[in-house]
């Protein structure tokens, strides 16, 4: 895809159709899909970046469609005036590429693992959170969007062959199965999926967009909090993760939050045998361990 610059010449005329594409790289950073930045002259004479966005083959094996529903899920965000990328044209498979891909805006930003103001950072972390969870009429607008529930009674039921007995995997699985399914106590909202800090951009100290939308789902808003509480964890530290909590819980006051040791146990299941691959090298994978660690002490000691 990325050197076939014809390919790229056509996408922008689908843009706008006077539009000139002037230059092309690939952006890394994501592993789920494939991106390239392009720079374009625009019928009005202003220079613009645009991204073009191609899911990889284990997404799409999943869900064919998983570009055509991430562009009207970004569109619904804009309108919604959740900060995300403005999606500019949905290309089908076929003409140009042999899979589907989307045309985006190009966010001028990037993740910010070490902020200047820790608690600057995840307070808009915790805000954005629940400005998303309080978005009331997803269900009707995204049928497509596939409900979260499943996907963790799948994972809290059906247990591997193997456990990971170095992240007390045995222990987290007895609990949880001997709970599930949880009561529901939150009605079913739209959820990101995967927000970290990773998939957020910053741009002088602000938060710019949320990226990576291809995990949204809907269901119980304590998931996406747990999944953001443990890897907020790791990526600042146990006071950033404790502060992110307490904004979040005062800008989501509607939420129920009586499950979320529960739902901290369901996420500390997701590095099981992960770990070191998410890890890097051995100094990082043994903080992670101690973090890992502390976070589900924390989550069994509420439970008692």
């Amino acid at each position: 895809m990325v050197d076939d610059r014809a390919a790229f010449e056509a996408l922008v005329h689908r843009v706008d159709p006077a539009g000139k594409l002037l230059q092309f790289w690939p952006l890394t950073g994501g592993v789920s899909a494939q991106v390239t930045a392009l720079e374009v002259l625009r019928s009005d004479g202003q220079i613009q970046k645009m991204v073009v966005r191609q899911h990889g083959p284990v997404d799409l094996e999943q869900n064919p469609l998983i570009a055509a529903d991430e562009f009207r899920l970004l569109q619904y965000l804009s309108a919604a005036a959740i900060p995300v990328p403005q999606p500019y044209h949905l290309e089908p498979a076929g003409e140009l590429f042999s899979t589907p891909c989307l045309v985006i805006a190009y966010v001028d930003g990037q993740p910010d693992f070490h902020p200047a103001e820790v608690t600057v950072c995840v307070e808009q972390l915790a805000t954005h959170l629940a400005q998303i969870h309080a978005i009331r009429d997803a269900p009707t607008h995204l049928p497509f969007l596939h409900t979260n529930h499943d996907w963790q009674t799948r994972m809290v039921q059906n247990q591997p062959a193997r456990l990971d007995d170095s992240l007390d995997e045995g222990r987290i699985r007895d609990v949880l199965e001997a709970v599930w399914p949880l009561p529901v106590l939150n009605d079913p909202v739209l959820l990101h999926g995967d927000f970290w800090p990773g998939n957020v951009l910053w741009h002088a100290g602000k938060l710019a967009a949320i990226i990576d939308w291809e995990d949204a789902s809907l269901g119980d808003p304590l998931a996406d909090l747990a999944n953001s509480r443990m890897e907020i964890l790791w990526a600042y530290g146990v006071e950033a993760m404790q502060y992110f909590t307490h904004c979040y819980r005062a800008g989501a006051a509607m939420v129920d939050l009586t499950n979320l040791p529960y739902w901290d146990l369901c996420v500390a299941l997701r590095p099981a045998f992960k770990i070191g691959e998410w890890a890097g090298d051995a100094a990082t994978e043994r903080r992670m361990r101690e973090q890992h660690n502390w976070f589900v002490t924390q989550a069994f000691e509420q439970l008692t």
